[in-house]
């Protein structure tokens, strides 16, 4: 089964940052990462105009484009899928990021920003919130703290707890 961890935090506080500052330490280090990024909203993966999107405005409740290097769908719900319905589908990678699903139950990596934060304290508790990446000292026992700089730092961290078999 492949390793699944969520990179949670308050709006506006660099999940996107930090997940884009882990992926090449991970690749770096020879392991494969997909991302599943969740959203509130509705939102558009195509741009209004091109041809899936005439599609999808058209009825269809698929629409799927496919070259030689990528292939990517977009289907209509008529609810929210969770997240183990969305990672069974995901294949050939070895771990999974997710940014959101803070309300998950899966392995947390918070991301805590003493002044872009609306409040004075963490999202996530042990033993989910394994690791922060913040500019403020918590002191949580058991959690790991990280600079928010520290991708390497963090990436040893994953390994460690996620991807390394012992």
């Amino acid at each position: 089964m492949i390793p699944v961890i969520s990179v949670v935090g308050w709006s506006n506080t660099g999940k996107t940052t930090l997940i884009c500052k882990l992926i090449p330490e991970l690749k770096k280090r020879g392991y494969k990462t997909a991302t599943v990024k969740h959203h509130r909203k509705s939102f558009e993966m195509d741009s209004p105009g091109k041809d899936t999107w005439l599609h999808r405005q058209a009825g269809a409740v698929v629409s799927a484009i496919s070259s030689p290097q990528r292939f990517a769908y977009v289907r209509e719900l008529e609810e929210e899928l969770s997240l183990e319905e969305i990672v069974k589908d995901v294949k050939g990678v070895d771990l999974i990021i997710t940014e959101g699903y803070k309300f998950g139950d899966r392995p947390k990596l918070e991301v805590f920003r003493k002044e872009a934060a609306n409040k004075m304290e963490l999202i996530s508790s042990p033993p989910e919130l394994f690791a922060a990446a913040t500019d403020y000292d918590f002191g949580l026992p058991g959690v790991s703290q990280f600079d928010l700089e520290d991708a390497v730092g963090m990436v040893d961290l994953i390994e460690q707890k996620f991807l390394k078999k012992a």
